[in-house]
């Protein structure tokens, strides 16, 4: 007597075993397929450049063409405050302590160069078109009253203005006040250009 072999099939398709097997087969070619396909908006075969940060130019120096200053502001008997600004339509850095001279107008022959002691660490300040920074310049006074005189018994020093080297510039100025600066001796202390408050 002849056996006969039937073979099962659920819903038409293979037994559990053979399904399974069937299904990962499946699962292993979409994967495959997913990882070949190009990324969304790029065409076949392009290659994405990896995305780069900008570079900024860095903010160059302060030149003699772009600053000014109004006057000298008044601090007391021996100080005055100077605001430099930048002028120009483009920012610039500023920074270091100023060089001063005092002078009669209209007479270098009475130029009198001084000498500036440096007060505070130098630091750059960036300056946007308009900004503005500050030095703050203080020096000996003469006493008394008309013709004065120095304590230490040096001859004393007046001028109308004084003269104020930064960034290449020599900056003309007049107290705010209308009078004179007076001073003894030939050296101020300066302190390094800091932001306007």
């Amino acid at each position: 007597m002849q056996r006969s072999v039937m073979s099962y099939t659920v819903n038409g398709a293979a037994a559990p075993g053979r399904l399974r097997t069937a299904l990962g087969a499946a699962a292993a070619a979409a994967a495959l397929l997913a990882a070949a396909a190009p990324a969304a908006g790029t065409e076949p075969g392009a290659v994405t450049a990896p995305v780069q940060a900008p570079v900024y130019a860095p903010v160059p120096p302060c030149g003699s063409g772009q600053v000014a200053a109004d006057g000298a502001e008044r601090l007391g008997a021996n100080a005055v405050r100077i605001t430099v600004v930048n002028e120009s339509s483009a920012p610039c850095v500023l920074r270091g302590h100023p060089a001063i001279a005092l002078a009669g107008q209209g007479s270098p022959a009475r130029a009198k160069s001084l000498t500036v002691v440096r007060l505070g660490p130098a630091r750059p300040v960036e300056l946007p078109p308009g900004g503005a920074a500050q030095t703050r310049i203080s020096f000996t006074p003469v006493l008394g009253e008309a013709d004065g005189y120095c304590a230490s018994g040096a001859e004393p020093f007046v001028a109308p203005s004084m003269v104020l080297g930064v960034a290449g510039a020599r900056l003309q100025l007049a107290p705010d006040d209308g009078g004179n600066f007076a001073l003894c001796g030939t050296v101020v202390r300066a302190t390094a250009f800091r932001p306007a408050s």
